[in-house]
């Protein structure tokens, strides 16, 4: 279990990322996150990648995000004073400075519960396939949905009963409604996709020149395009209009990524990204579309994908990896 002086950390980089606001805090976590992996490139230390940028420190189940979707959760629901209203819970790009040091102290005690969790999710038969910081981002959105906004995971706007769970109106209500038609979307993953995986081909063979002595190198392969996809959706934060309509694709890419790992092949990639496109959509219909605060679709497609994609490639599962 983490010491004391990780979940004092967690905890202060939690109250740091509400004060940002999630969005902004998971940029800033991208941004990390790609410095941490040129380092370990550079033949550097992956104590920024796996500590900071991935870790308790700062990462996206711990400041790096979680910390302000709770906090923004807290702040509509239960407190009334989100900068949006008491109707603005979905609201991650607001900064929560100027709400109140409870909403903050919340964030902080998002983050700390979150880094207790995920040596325990680590250890959960079958779960533990899947991203472990994915999983433990849903379970503890899901517990703050409960306590603070009063609804089940999926839900209970009237929209819910309107249009039915998977119904959106022709995208009326969709989590950004400009990339959410099949057509488009799949596309958007293939692409994604095969580029993800072109970066951990060519990361892995750097790896496999020997040079790269940290222990964090092999994540590194996963994890180079899910922080440059984190880093691009400063645009959505700081655009208004079209300018912000940028496509969300960390999902994508880190799922395409570790389809390239199992397979080397960048065909399979351009499909996974494709997959993880379609389950980060059907997560927004079911968990996000019809609630009052928000439900990360990405990291819901990262946990489903990655857990699929687990017992299809390894070899103590169905071993299809074998194939390529």
């Amino acid at each position: 279990m983490p010491g004391t002086e990780t979940l004092f950390l967690a905890f202060v980089g939690g109250i740091f990322g509400a004060s940002l606001g999630a969005l902004w805090a998971f940029c800033l976590c991208g941004l990390v996150t790609l410095f941490g992996c040129g380092l370990i490139l550079a033949g550097g230390s992956d104590f920024l990648l796996l500590q900071v940028g991935l870790g308790p420190i700062f990462g996206p189940h711990a400041g790096g995000f979680l910390a302000g979707v709770v906090a923004s959760s807290y702040a509509s629901g239960f407190r009334g004073n989100h900068p949006g209203g008491p109707q603005a819970g979905k609201d991650i790009l607001s900064p929560l400075i100027g709400t109140s040091w409870d909403v903050l102290v919340v964030g902080g005690l998002a983050s700390l519960v979150s880094v207790l969790l995920v040596p325990i999710v680590g250890a959960i038969p079958l779960i533990n396939q899947g991203d472990h910081l994915a999983i433990t981002i849903l379970i503890v959105t899901f517990i703050s949905r409960f306590f603070f906004q009063k609804e089940s995971p999926f839900g209970n706007a009237p929209t819910r009963k309107k249009y039915g769970l998977l119904g959106t109106n022709n995208h009326e209500i969709s989590w950004l409604p400009w990339m959410a038609p099949m057509p488009r979307l799949i596309v958007l993953g293939f692409g994604v996709g095969g580029l993800s995986g072109g970066v951990a081909k060519f990361c892995l063979a750097a790896i496999a020149t020997g040079n790269l002595t940290a222990a964090g190198a092999p994540t590194v392969p996963i994890i180079f395009c899910w922080g440059l996809s984190a880093m691009m959706l400063t645009c959505l934060q700081l655009g208004q209009g079209n300018v912000a309509k940028v496509p969300c694709t960390h999902c994508m890419a880190l799922v395409a990524a570790l389809g390239f790992v199992y397979t080397n092949s960048l065909f399979v990639a351009a499909i996974c990204g494709a997959l993880g496109a379609l389950i980060q959509e059907l997560a927004a219909r079911l968990f996000y579309n019809h609630a009052h605060d928000h439900l990360d679709p990405p990291a819901a497609g990262i946990a489903i994908s990655s857990l699929l994609l687990s017992f299809v490639f390894k070899p103590e599962w169905l071993n299809l990896s074998a194939l390529f």
